[in-house]
């Protein structure tokens, strides 16, 4: 009897044109799928990449990539900076009043490399299936089916990225790569609230940001921090790691800081011999307001009491510093000390207490505080309804939300990543640390960059941008918190955690 092939059933041979589409369709975008585009002075590399989240990339080598959620679909956008061309960029130092018309330049080159990294998508996918289908099967039907599904599959993730489009994903870029460039790739604070346009002028700024770091000869602008902006850096559980004072140093630097808040648990076990690791905070090149942790002695604190541009918090205590009125309390708790048994968060809440006693004698003298500081989130929680913004520690990750009476608890990570204690663990803990943007006349939060860096070991950067949800666009400003009339409200949430 003859030997009968029984044809494949439809379902296996739509299963295998389908496979065969997207494994060509993906070929043909790494190969062909790359448009060479000049934006502004710079030279660039467009291409459509699979993925599963979507998203833009925008490599700046060597400085790191900026990452962008501006959609949601199966592709992501990848934008190589290759050089600055050496002609456009001199042209732009012989003639700087060309940097007004350079954001609608770049608006319109990303605009017309945007037409053309679609044709050559378009082609590349097409390409790339009918190819691999023709070789796979040898039908010529097939392969153009292939091609036709291709382009159907490319459409329907261009649409679902038109349907998900965010434009004002570029101002919370999230930055990875070398730390002393973050500040000018992310962008200055200037306008972050009041200036919300359209995507492509955001993404000409952020060009222009990136323009003025490649010229080599460091003649184009600079980048310079908004003058209308009080800079304040957050730091907390150094716990001891010497390496956090440089990087401290360093970000004052980079981001021109105007005032340090450290929320506590600099030291490990708050002996007298670990004083002299406290002495660099006189050095770092901008004023230090410090409150005590429970892994900080009163030793501690009495050594830092009276140092040179240091100013120490406790017990509601108020000082004023680069135009911010700031009140703090110490832990109660003292941990390391294992003859006291810990007292747990009834003695947070009570020393939070005293706190809130203090914000509403200075609400009631008409001066209001602007940033209230403790350790332990759930003796800061006390304060809700009597000041905007609220700091904290001790939990050794960061932690945001917005409590019941209004006002804004940011919790910090480890500065320290965890300190010395780090090298224990299989996996080194991060060094954490914030840069806070507060309007120099209200003193309310407009953004906040997040600077991750890697642990022990590790030298790679992550800073990404924040902006308060009452200050995005559209958005109605949130009233300020209204003073209480009896003791504070309880907190609905227990944010302590350990004797970290």
């Amino acid at each position: 009897m003859a030997d009968v092939t029984r044809p494949r059933h439809p379902a296996a041979r739509a299963l295998g044109l389908m496979a065969v589409t997207v494994l060509g369709a993906w070929l043909g975008l790494l190969v062909l799928g790359t448009a060479h585009t000049p934006v502004g002075p710079m030279d660039t590399r467009m291409t459509l990449r699979p993925s599963l989240t979507g998203g833009t990339r925008i490599d700046v080598a060597p400085l790191g990539d900026l990452e962008l959620n501006s959609h949601y679909a199966p592709l992501r956008l990848d934008v190589d900076v290759d050089r600055l061309d050496p002609v456009r960029s001199q042209a732009l130092v012989d003639h700087p009043e060309r940097f007004a018309g350079l954001q609608a330049e770049v608006t319109h080159d990303v605009t017309r490399g945007a037409i053309g990294l679609a044709f050559h998508s378009c082609l590349a996918v097409t390409c790339g299936a009918a190819g691999l289908s023709l070789a796979v099967h040898r039908r010529p039907r097939r392969a153009l089916a292939a091609g036709g599904l291709a382009l159907a599959l490319l459409a329907a993730s261009a649409g679902t990225a038109y349907a998900t489009w965010n434009p004002k994903s570029v101002l919370e870029p999230k930055f990875s790569g070398l730390l002393s460039s973050a500040p000018s790739v992310v962008g200055n604070a200037r306008n972050i609230v009041s200036e919300f346009h359209v995507y492509q002028e955001e993404l000409a700024r952020l060009v222009t940001n990136v323009t003025k770091l490649y010229d080599a000869a460091s003649t184009l602008p600079a980048y310079q921090p908004d003058p209308t902006t009080i800079r304040v850096l957050h730091v907390s559980d150094i716990h001891l790691n010497p390496s956090s004072w440089r990087i401290i140093a360093s970000l004052v630097t980079q981001y021109r800081i105007n005032v340090i808040i450290d929320t506590g648990d600099t030291m490990d076990h708050g002996s007298a011999a670990e004083n002299h690791f406290l002495d660099p905070v006189s050095t770092l090149g901008a004023p230090y307001v410090w409150v005590r942790g429970n892994h900080d002695s009163r030793t501690t604190q009495k050594y830092l009491t009276g140092r040179k541009h240091v100013i120490v918090l406790d017990n509601g205590k108020v000082t004023r510093v680069a135009g911010l009125r700031i009140a703090g309390v110490g832990d109660p708790q003292f941990t390391p000390d294992r003859s006291v048994v810990a007292a747990g968060d009834p003695a947070e809440r009570t020393a939070g207490g005293r706190l809130a006693d203090s914000l509403r004698t200075q609400r009631l003298a008409h001066a209001p505080v602007d940033i209230a500081l403790a350790h332990n989130p759930a003796a800061v929680t006390e304060a809700d309804g009597l000041v905007p913004l609220a700091l904290a520690g001790h939990l050794h990750h960061r932690e945001h939300t917005t409590l019941p009476q209004g006002t804004r608890l940011m919790v910090q990570g480890s500065t320290g990543g965890g300190g010395l204690r780090a090298v224990q663990n299989a996996k080194p803990a991060p060094v954490q640390a914030s840069v806070l943007y507060l309007d120099r006349r209200t003193k309310r939060l407009q953004a906040w960059d997040e600077i991750t860096l890697g642990g022990l070991g590790l030298s790679r950067a992550e800073v990404s941008r924040h902006l308060p949800r009452e200050n995005q666009p559209g958005a109605t400003p949130s009233p300020s918190p209204t003073p209480l009339s009896g003791p504070s409200a309880p907190s609905t949430r227990n944010p302590s955690g350990g004797t970290r």
